[in-house]
């Protein structure tokens, strides 16, 4: 450790340059070097003979002097003082005060109250003594801390892999062991202390601001608002609510409103114990609301130690709007929203409105307007609303491009346009912002499912998804969140994981039609039994003869057994229930139809499949492409062409594991088994997806997500 603390005039000018520049993170040796009319090469040689230290680390430990410095003569949290200091990183700035002092950040501002606690009581404590006997402590006491943390460390990998791979009642409690936990909150629903009930829409809407601040820090997992509304009038206990969502701590407020006055009452709790860790009263006029809003979470955040980056302060200092009359108008209208009824979402659009007669730039307003008119075309053939759902958010993104709000009202204008491609970049960057958006989560996790497939994200997301929504509030929507993870778990590979969710969708809904559906599947992807599969199929097909998703899977059994006398027989209904119902499903199936009707000796039928297939082709952008064109190769009986094809996919990423499972049973493949590469080319399909599968685990470990 060099030392800068008693040096001469050269040292002294230094150091206050620094400090002139100390919130500026760019400001670094030749930024200084320039300032002091020196060469880079002349100050390095001067501040090394002077303080035994490079000159990078002489402007670090100014930069630390000064948060020390900070931490106390002022209240900024840890979060702030490293902005101010010049560190982007807050975790960074913990690690080199730590080093620098022997203690972290925290622990200083601890200390310093104790002393100063000591000297109001009139003990006399030498201030050096004390400082150099808590340094060597600190010093053992953080090397006993992490041996440990390390043994801790090894333990949790070990426990995360059992949570993963055995079944959930041989490791009962294993989800409290997640790492991930330890900075995970809930936010319960506010109380209305108000006499007047017509102020509950304010109370509700103090509730939402706070979580909304806290959704914006990566470091904190924050359960979303429609997990923990149930709570709202339970009996049930802080411990019980932190179990069941899988949380270490839970935020109480109540709140009050009189005239012009607010009355805010919060509580940060842990639910292990429920024992309060901070508590406050805040009472303000209704137009500094927003001020006391930003302060809560930051407090929050620094009573649990979370890493809160500059970017993050930035956005939770943000104000929706400086207009009290504009705030109050959009608080009534998130209320009605609520509902979600064509009413409830037409009486919301009209208070979002009167907000932005208000203040004409309130970019939350119109985000929010923009959400309705999605929710009223949402699943309309005719979109009425289209047009002013696009108007609506551009003026959002217009006055606030990085909320996150904004970015999800224009997203929701392409997904009602079928534009998905284009809503993607836009809910990623939605996450840049609000990292806890449970809402963005579902719908990239859906997106990567379906409409732009990806199977890697699908996982991620559905994961992510989970994690935020822990506790539907009843057991049917639970019963889709764990059918919707277990297939994503199977997609990539994950077969026996995903056994173990697709029995909780089964337990919380046996009626639900598309569980038992997968479940067939992912049977099939353990023991890999085709004729298991197909007498499941069948099962499945007689309890409701009309579902064309079932009717054609059940086709497929047959026509890889290459019986195509029955797959015929399926395929035929399949066709006709497409008919009657005037839809199109499945168009990557036309081949094996086509195919199925060519061994039949129907080749009239045959040709018009295929050239079905043809404009599937001609269409298809997805990373299935050259997999699809093989086939098309193999009916022409062309295998070069298909080897030549295969071989391109096999560069893919994020493909299906179904493509591993069933690509080696299309008859088709048989008179592609005889060629030279054939071995070579599946195998390097087979390697890509195993390749793919351990990184991806790799990523979900690191991500805590597995």
């Amino acid at each position: 450790m060099s030392n800068i603390s008693h040096q001469g005039k050269f040292i002294e000018q230094a150091q206050s340059l620094i400090l002139e520049n100390i919130s500026n993170e760019q400001f670094g040796v030749s930024e200084l070097a320039d300032l002091m009319n020196m060469s880079r090469s002349n100050l390095l040689r001067k501040i090394k003979k002077q303080t035994q230290g490079s000159a990078s680390q002489f402007i670090r430990e100014v930069r630390l002097q000064k948060g020390m410095t900070m931490l106390k003569e002022t209240e900024l949290t840890v979060s702030e003082i490293s902005y101010e200091v010049g560190f982007s990183n807050n975790s960074y700035f913990i690690k080199c005060f730590r080093d620098y002092y022997g203690y972290s950040p925290g622990e200083a501002r601890k200390k310093i109250v104790e002393q100063t606690e000591f000297e109001q009581e009139g003990v006399d404590v030498d201030e050096d003594t004390q400082n150099t006997d808590a340094i060597e402590v600190a010093k053992k006491g953080f090397s006993q801390q992490y041996r440990i943390q390390i043994l801790l460390a090894i333990v949790l990998v070990l426990v995360i892999a059992a949570f993963l791979f055995y079944p959930k009642k041989e490791i009962p409690n294993a989800s409290k062991e997640d790492n991930n936990r330890k900075k995970s909150i809930a936010v319960l629903p506010f109380k209305n202390m108000s006499s007047d009930s017509d102020n509950l829409y304010f109370v509700n809407g103090l509730m939402e601001s706070t979580l909304n601040n806290l959704q914006k820090i990566e470091d904190i997992r924050v359960i979303s608002r429609t997990s923990v509304e149930k709570y709202r009038d339970t009996d049930k206990t802080i411990t019980e609510i932190g179990e069941e969502l899988d949380v270490n701590y839970l935020i109480e407020g109540s709140g009050q409103r009189i005239a012009d006055q607010v009355l805010l009452n919060i509580q940060l709790i842990d639910a292990s114990n429920d024992t309060p860790i901070w508590a406050e009263q805040y009472n303000h006029k209704t137009e500094d609301i927003f001020s006391v809003q930003n302060k809560v979470a930051k407090k929050i955040a620094e009573a649990i130690e979370a890493t809160v980056t500059p970017a993050e302060l930035q956005q939770i200092d943000k104000k929706p709007t400086e207009n009290v009359l504009a705030y109050d108008y959009y608080l009534k209208g998130l209320e009605a929203l609520q509902t979600k009824t064509k009413e409830g979402l037409k009486a919301a659009i009209n208070l979002f409105e009167k907000a932005i007669e208000q203040d004409s730039e309130f970019a939350l307003a119109y985000a929010k307007i923009a959400i309705c008119y999605y929710y009223l075309d949402v699943n309309k053939i005719e979109k009425k609303y289209l047009d002013k759902l696009n108007e609506y958010a551009d003026n959002s993104l217009l006055y606030d491009s990085t909320s996150e709000l904004s970015l999800i009202a224009k997203a929701l204008y392409y997904i009602n346009a079928n534009e998905f491609r284009l809503a993607i970049p836009y809910l990623e960057k939605a996450l840049n912002y609000n990292p806890n958006a449970s809402s963005v989560v579902l719908i990239l996790s859906d997106l990567y499912a379906q409409a732009v497939p990806d199977a890697h994200k699908y996982l991620t997301y559905a994961l992510k998804g989970i994690k935020l929504n822990i506790e539907a509030n009843d057991s049917i929507s639970k019963s889709f969140i764990y059918l919707n993870l277990s297939n994503a778990l199977v997609q990539n590979g994950f077969a026996k994981e995903a056994s173990k969710y697709i029995e909780e969708s089964l337990k919380y809904n046996p009626r639900n039609q598309y569980t038992t559906y997968l479940k067939n599947f992912i049977d099939y992807a353990n023991n890999k039994d085709l004729n298991s599969l197909r007498k499941k199929m069948l099962i499945e097909w007689q309890k409701d003869t009309t579902r064309a998703d079932i009717t054609q899977e059940l086709a497929k059994t047959y026509y890889f057994q290459e019986d195509y006398e029955n797959a015929l027989v399926y395929y035929e209904k399949y066709i006709s229930i497409l008919s009657t119902n005037k839809i199109d499903l499945y168009p990557a199936e036309n081949l094996k139809i086509a195919y199925t009707f060519k061994r039949m000796g129907f080749s009239h039928n045959a040709e018009k499949y295929i050239n079905k297939y043809k404009d599937y082709l001609e269409k298809d952008e997805s990373i299935y492409s050259e997999a699809s064109l093989a086939m098309l190769y193999l009916y022409k009986n062309m295998p070069d062409k298909a080897i030549e094809a295969y071989d391109k996919f096999s560069s893919q990423d994020g493909f299906q594991y179904w493509i591993l499972l069933f690509l080696e049973e299309d008859p088709l493949m048989k008179s592609l088994r005889s060629h030279p590469e054939y071995e070579e080319v599946i195998q390097k399909i087979k390697d890509r997806f195993w390749v793919n599968h351990n990184q991806l685990k790799k990523s979900l470990k690191t991500k805590a997500l597995i």
